[in-house]
């Protein structure tokens, strides 16, 4: 999606939900947690530089009480994230945030595998009450055009089979620019991470929106 289209489409969703949140919000206190790798841990940035930082600003700025939960685990597969799920769930997240799978396409592991780890793990985070929001990964062309073809379909097809708020691509303006990114050319630094917290932002609301309704 062109990258000016995907933020004029997120400034008119966030005002949307902004006005459809009602005076209910203001006293309950919104639990948050971000579940993935070393994208959302913050790797090489403080904690206040992390994505953790970065939304917890800008829920602070808003009329939203929200308290943010980092349980992201860098160098974390989908594996990883499946065998420590039913422990993280112990902190009642309200909204899940979850955005596992690059290192398992660096690590050239099954789509199909991935696929099938990361329904169980949404499928047990909706079974605590919390609504899912799934941040996709996109695979480079140097996996191959069959390997990218199916691990890129991961992500849109378990959004659709379960019914929750969809984020087409965590790194949507970041991957690929070095202004955004760390040494490394892989991680965001602190600009990258302040972009993608105003793409992720409107779907957090989305998913609280959602929480609020039930």
């Amino acid at each position: 999606m062109d990258y000016i289209r995907f933020c004029a489409l997120n400034f008119f969703l966030v005002l949307s939900l902004a006005l459809n949140f009602n005076s209910a919000i203001a006293n309950e206190t919104v639990r948050i947690m971000l579940y993935g790798d070393s994208l959302m841990a913050g790797y090489g940035l403080s904690q206040d530089e992390g994505l953790k930082g970065a939304l917890q600003s800008k829920f602070d700025a808003s009329d939203i009480k929200a308290y943010l939960i980092n349980a992201s685990v860098s160098g974390s597969t989908t594996s990883n994230g499946l065998s420590r799920i039913e422990w993280s769930l112990g902190e009642s997240p309200d909204v899940f945030v979850l955005c596992l799978g690059a290192n398992d396409m660096l690590r050239g592991i099954s789509p199909e595998y991935t696929k099938t780890n990361l329904d169980k793990i949404i499928t047990l985070a909706k079974s605590s009450g919390a609504k899912v929001v799934l941040a996709g990964m996109l695979a480079p062309s140097s996996m191959g055009s069959k390997y990218q073809q199916q691990f890129d379909q991961i992500y849109p097809k378990l959004a659709a089979q379960h019914g929750i708020v969809f984020m087409p691509f965590l790194l949507e303006g970041v991957a690929l620019n070095k202004e955004y990114l760390l040494k490394d050319f892989k991680h965001p630094n602190s600009l990258g991470v302040e972009v993608i917290a105003n793409n992720l932002y409107p779907f957090v609301l989305q998913a609280i929106d959602e929480k609020l309704a039930n």
